[in-house]
């Protein structure tokens, strides 16, 4: 099954623009693989470099024009996969892009705290930074019936969507898959740049927050468990943020005294991935955890069809101190949208209290019947 990555397209428009294109993403979504696609039909001269490779750090090293200039030997589109892992990348970037005015840089990397800053600074207006998912449901579904579709939900929720998941023909294959990416390559970045010794510290944390998906999180009691400072257990969750393992939704309020205004909750980017951490690949019919599945599935479907679609609105939930609550809420442009999301298809009422207090609001249930037509 070849499924073509969304952003080939708008990566594709931007070659020959003199341009430092970032793509930034997760280790193993599939970033190399995108720059496969785009090499493959690109007329032009491709210079690619490694940035896991020693020898790309010294070919890059020296910051001198001739020296660039023998290496390029008239490229016009430069690729540096894993681009963080080089020292004085931004300062680089900007040495190639001011120079050679025929020069398109596509650098990708696995951690935003090492790439994206870095090269950010001396490149405000030269560079533009796409984020690449694990597989969107979006972009599936041009390669699946939607018998087929129906039909591989269960494996979205728990397997997750990476590519080399949805291509495997077993569970038994994806199950190892998912193990061997949990211990032996998400967290590198961080244990990398951050020189994390306690990595069994950071995957704890990861443990607590996957049994805790979609509730609102107390650093206080992660800190206790684990034995940490609470500041320490704040940087680690902002780390794990930044090589896009977990992210956080914040509390929307307007400030009234009934809601809940300072909380946050955790998701994974990635269903698999949380699977893994808990060690359960058990089948949906014995599990009690569905709903909080289902959840973290939404929430970061949501986020890719945002993503792509270039919609700019804010995620949060929603609670107040007596209990009433809503799983999602998106503001844009001044307007407020709620969803609920139900495995089942039971019918929800919006919380009087949320009705009264933003009376233009929109609220909508998402359940197995429509959920397509949220996340697409």
């Amino acid at each position: 099954m070849k499924i073509e990555r969304v952003l080939q397209g708008s990566l594709k428009s931007q070659l020959g623009r003199n341009k430092v294109l970032v793509l930034v993403g997760a280790r193993r979504v599939g970033k190399t693989f995108l720059l496969d696609q785009l090499e493959s039909s690109y007329e032009g001269k491709v210079l690619r470099l490694n940035g896991d490779l020693p020898e790309t750090h010294q070919l890059l090293s020296s910051q001198n024009i001739q020296t660039y200039t023998r290496i390029l030997d008239g490229a016009n589109l430069l690729f540096i996969d894993e681009a963080q892992e080089i020292p004085n990348i931004g300062k680089i970037l900007k040495i190639l892009i001011d120079h050679f005015k025929q020069l398109t840089i596509l650098a990708t990397g696995s951690s935003s705290f090492e790439l994206s800053n870095r090269v950010g600074e001396p490149l405000t207006g030269r560079q533009i930074t796409y984020h690449l998912y694990p597989v969107w449901q979006g972009e599936l579904t041009p390669v699946q019936s939607p018998v087929e579709t129906i039909r591989n939900l269960e494996d979205r929720l728990i397997y997750g969507s990476y590519p080399e998941v949805i291509t495997l023909q077993t569970d038994a294959d994806r199950r190892q898959y998912l193990q061997e990416l949990t211990s032996s390559y998400l967290l590198k970045d961080i244990l990398i740049y951050e020189s994390i010794r306690n990595s069994h510290k950071l995957l704890q944390l990861l443990q607590l927050i996957a049994h805790q998906v979609g509730q609102e999180v107390s650093l206080q009691e992660l800190a206790n468990q684990l034995v940490l400072s609470k500041d320490t257990v704040s940087k680690y969750l902002d780390l794990l943020c930044k090589v896009f393992i977990i992210y956080r939704i914040g509390a929307f309020s307007s400030n009234l005294r009934k809601e809940i205004v300072k909380s946050s909750k955790w998701y994974f980017t990635d269903n698999g991935i949380r699977n893994a951490l808990i060690n359960n690949f058990a089948s949906l019919e014995v599990r009690n955890d569905v709903g909080v599945l289902w959840e973290n599935y939404l929430m970061a479907e949501r986020i890719k069809f945002n993503a792509y679609s270039q919609n700019f609105s804010v995620p949060y939930f929603w609670r107040t101190y007596d209990q009433q609550e809503i799983d999602l809420i998106e503001v844009a442009d001044g307007k407020v949208k709620g969803f609920e999301f139900k495995w089942g298809n039971r019918k929800s009422k919006p919380p009087l209290f949320f009705t009264k207090s933003y009376p233009h609001a929109t609220y909508q249930v998402i359940n197995k019947e429509n959920y397509l037509d949220f996340i697409e």
